[in-house]
């Protein structure tokens, strides 16, 4: 993993072992079991919820919230897990503003919505960190499936596919399993290991064998896989980072790293304090990965954080929820702000227009925001696909329930076309195409 280099201003240890501690506690606390019956409580259980239409997961939110109210929340947990595997991960980070919570009756009408993501965790959380795992296995198929990517995409598919007696082998990149639930989102929204525990949980239905450490087109072929298993899931999130676009001189320059990596930095480290971070942090980009960097910078001590972003604030990637948090912790955003130049400890921004027909105006008129640490957080791009394997759009092209150019192969997640990139999607997309593998392989 990259190390930021020491540049001057760019230091550890900028605050002390107790407001680490303060800074990086869980930010939304879990209810207690009053909290969560009150908030339950609120919920119309609506006959053709909008919520439920709303979640990529299709979960049934009205009957587990009823659950959750008659004191059966493990009930309301099964009613979860069973539409997404990952329920306790996503209770923590979806954008529920955006999808679930957005579409709710009661946020029309009172404009404060059922808290359905803190009731998905507190149901979820009472089965998944007891341990026990409570799916079982199918009879043996005798069948065999490789699965690339150990992510929420991958490990989603993994999960149904054992379920349904096939045997699964699950090859990753990374020493450690979770994709960016494990290595790419804020400290603060998972703590205390829950994203490995979740991990962990998970396997326990059987008939999963990790192997870390095993890149495609490295360790590992597509055609090699084809040739050994019955059939082939593509999850592997995108592990190339678009660059930056600009010239930056070697000398006086500031720290300059991908957020992407800086942040899983952070998710790794056992001691905050050794994490070097710059007194002045800008972070190029709009998206939620730039909120989490930007956020986080500003809770390892640095004194001022910016985000800008080349277009309006209301094209940013990052949901309105996440675009306030980022303020309230104290960083700046500055839209309609594109990067020029990164030099003489300072990044030169160029004002920029959106014009109706959505194109970008690049205008003359600058401004220099002082750096001494640069994140650029300006997307991922595909990489290490066999040329076999159709692309569109910068992703692997998909139809249906994640089948690609290539017989026996499917994909999903943030490597396929058409997703919105978050950890919900490639749940329901690796479920889905678990379900449309299951049927080939009963056909074959």
């Amino acid at each position: 993993m990259t190390t930021t280099p020491m540049t001057p201003g760019v230091v550890p240890g900028r605050l002390t072992p107790d407001a680490y501690a303060a800074n990086f506690r869980d930010v939304a606390p879990p209810l207690d079991e009053h909290e969560a019956r009150v908030a339950a409580d609120r919920c119309y259980f609506c006959h053709d919820a909008p919520c439920i239409t709303a979640c990529p997961t299709a979960i049934d939110i009205p009957l587990f919230i009823r659950q959750i109210a008659t004191g059966t929340p493990d009930a309301a947990a099964m009613t979860i897990l069973h539409a997404n595997i990952f329920g306790g991960m996503c209770g923590r980070v979806c954008p529920t503003e955006n999808l679930c919570e957005g579409a709710c009756v009661r946020m029309e009408a009172e404009g404060r919505p059922v808290e359905i993501g803190a009731l998905q965790r507190y149901a979820t959380d009472g089965v998944v960190l007891s341990g026990v795992h409570p799916f079982r296995r199918g009879a043996p198929t005798g069948k065999r499936v490789a699965v690339v990517g150990a992510g929420p995409a991958g490990l989603s598919c993994a999960h149904r596919l054992a379920a349904k007696g096939h045997d699964v082998v699950v090859f990753d990149a990374r020493p450690k399993p979770g994709g960016l639930n494990e290595y790419g989102i804020a400290s603060y929204k998972a703590v205390d290991g829950f994203a490995a525990a979740e991990v962990d949980w998970l396997l326990g239905i059987g008939g999963i064998e990790l192997r870390q450490s095993h890149r495609l087109g490295e360790q590992v072929t597509l055609d090699g896989l084809r040739a050994e298993y019955d059939a082939v899931f593509l999850g592997m999130g995108l592990a190339g980072v678009n660059a930056l676009g600009i010239d930056a001189p070697e000398i006086d320059a500031p720290a300059r790293r991908d957020a992407v990596d800086f942040i899983a930095e952070l998710r790794q480290s056992d001691d905050l304090s050794t994490l070097p971070v710059g007194r002045d942090v800008v972070v190029i980009g709009g998206g939620m990965t730039a909120v989490d960097a930007a956020v986080q910078a500003r809770l390892l001590g640095a004194q001022n954080v910016t985000i800008a972003y080349r277009r309006g604030q209301d094209r940013m990637g990052a949901s309105v929820h996440e675009q306030d948090h980022a303020v309230t912790a104290g960083v700046r955003l500055m839209t309609n702000a594109a990067p020029v130049a990164v030099e003489n400890g300072a990044v030169v921004l160029g004002y920029t227009a959106d014009l109706p027909d959505g194109t970008l105006l690049n205008t003359a008129e600058r401004i220099s925001v002082p750096a001494d640490m640069v994140l650029t957080a300006i997307g991922q791009r595909l990489a290490g696909v066999p040329d076999a394997v159709a692309v569109a759009g910068g992703k692997i092209a998909v139809t249906g329930p994640g089948r690609t150019s290539v017989p026996g192969v499917w994909a999903g997640g943030d490597c396929a076309a058409g997703g919105d990139d978050l950890t919900v999607t490639a749940v329901a997309q690796g479920r889905d195409a678990a379900e449309d593998i299951h049927g080939f392989l009963h056909a074959g």
